[in-house]
């Protein structure tokens, strides 16, 4: 028998809510392991096709991304857009470009970092070259300069401008960047020293770090101390945004993230049986259904960092010395970071509304954005997709030179040193594939449960990054 969360004898609103939950999912611990397959892709085809309902108004600025969060959706469940209805998903992206670069929410509102990388991303899915595709229409040079005009002198990046700075705008940057051929040595400069200050002592990255000065309005290395707590979102998009640096960063003379304590951090924000298996966003807060992508999609950027099986494997014990063993005790020897089946149980049992879509926990009510997360993260905890070394030595070969500038973005390099950082950026982007080894794939329930596999770096299908960066990278799709 399960024991409730305790509440001290002080209740709270929020510990109200955890007993609610924890009460419905208890009634629900008989219900069998079912994915709604058909009621979630009613509810994103009837919003998409048909238009939100009235209340969802009051997020006109976020049009762009109710677009991503269908398409994708879409995506993880094996459906797609007929032409016709892809091309109305075209023009309405493109309605919302502005005319200096970069994408703001909807129409003639102002570019914003958060929905450009939505919209290019909904461009990956159901865009494609030529008239009326999406992707020729991309104003890249107005995009890049709106990029620049963003920086700020510490690495960081505003959102928008006169706006704040924030770790996911740095994520969405650097995404869209690797994504349209956009990343040169001016846009990243000091960007992964932003990135590594914004790390809190828990393990976990926090949204921005505060910067310092000397009288000469030098940057000072430290002190640099991150603002606010570990948050799952910002260190997903922390993670992400220094895997995408990679290509700069990786064995230079850079300091680095502390992978450790990230993955420490990260592990305990699964929750316990009380809750299955699902994720919660910060220390002593509620499991939501979103972070089963934005904290369990954490654990394969974690793998393309070097944590996880195979990198810390513990000597037998009667080797293993006391002066070594504090650094290995913390380790889970087992080859999985975290709970998937846990995981795989929070999403089928409790994050499924009963009319279809997907939502934060019981008794909430279905939206896009939870639909969204939930089913990627049901893809990570289904799939392992990993950077393959055999991949990457396939692309290297194949590489197609490009050492022309013809945007004009970065006269820092020379045509060799240019043409070499395109292919380390394509080749660390594209490396990314599914683990295809008997029993990787794991899908609680029938095997009608199983949704497709998402990127870990992009949150789309490989197919659709490799579609668009095959292209603005002159690539031939390697085989």
């Amino acid at each position: 028998m399960l024991r409730h969360t305790p509440d001290d004898g002080f209740p709270t609103p929020t510990s109200r809510v955890q007993r609610e939950t924890e009460e419905i999912i208890s009634d629900s611990s008989s219900v069998t392991f079912t994915l709604n397959r058909k009621g979630h892709l009613s509810f994103i085809a009837r919003a998409l096709l048909q238009g939100f309902p009235k209340h969802y108004a009051y997020q006109d600025a976020s049009q762009a991304w109710f677009m991503f969060w269908s398409l994708q959706g879409f995506s993880l469940l094996g459906a797609g857009l007929d032409p016709d209805n892809k091309q109305r998903a075209i023009d309405t992206i493109l309605a919302a470009q502005h005319p200096d670069g970069g994408f703001g929410g909807g129409p003639h509102q102002a570019p914003h970092l958060l929905p450009t990388y939505a919209s290019v991303c909904a461009l990956s899915i159901v865009g494609r070259p030529g008239p009326r595709g999406g992707w020729d229409q991309i104003n890249r040079k107005g995009l890049y300069a709106f990029f620049m005009s963003l920086k700020q002198p510490d690495g960081s990046f505003r959102v928008a401008k006169d706006a704040e700075v924030d770790i996911r705008g740095t994520y969405c940057l650097l995404a869209v960047a690797t994504l349209l051929n956009l990343l040169t040595p001016t846009l990243v400069r000091g960007v992964p020293g932003f990135v590594r200050s914004c790390q809190t002592y828990e393990g976990g990255f926090a949204s921005a770090s505060q910067p310092y000065y000397t009288a000469d309005f030098e940057l000072l290395s430290e002190p640099r101390p991150p603002l606010g707590e570990a948050h799952g979102g910002y260190t997903s998009c922390a993670l992400g945004s220094w895997l995408l640096l990679q290509p700069f960063v990786h064995g230079t003379d850079e300091p680095q993230i502390d992978v450790k304590d990230a993955l420490r951090w990260l592990t305990k924000m699964q929750c316990g049986p009380m809750d299955l298996g699902g994720f919660r966003g910060r220390t002593n807060k509620l499991v939501d259904g979103c972070y089963s992508w934005w904290v369990g999609g954490c654990f394969a950027l974690l793998e393309g960092l070097g944590a996880g099986a195979g990198v810390a494997t513990p000597p037998p014990h009667d080797e293993a010395s006391e002066s070594n063993a504090s650094e290995i005790d913390w380790y889970d020897f087992d080859d999985e970071m975290f709970n998937k089946t846990g995981l795989q149980e929070y999403i089928l049992l409790a994050a499924q509304s009963p009319a279809g879509g997907l939502r934060d926990k019981p008794p909430k009510v279905a939206d896009a954005y939870h639909t969204l997360y939930n089913l990627a993260g049901l893809s990570v905890a289904q799939h392992r997709v990993y950077s393959s070394p055999l991949r990457k030595y396939v692309i290297e070969q194949c590489w197609i030179s490009q050492p022309q500038d013809d945007l004009s973005l970065d006269s820092s390099e020379t045509p060799s040193q240019r043409d070499t950082r395109r292919r380390r950026i394509f080749v660390a982007a594209q490396s990314w594939t599914e683990d295809e080894s008997p029993g990787v794939s794991r899908v609680l329930g029938d095997a009608s449960n199983r949704v497709n596999a998402t990127h870990p770096l992009f949150n789309l299908m490989v197919t659709h990054s490799r579609g668009i960066m095959d292209y603005f990278y002159g690539q031939t799709p390697a085989s």
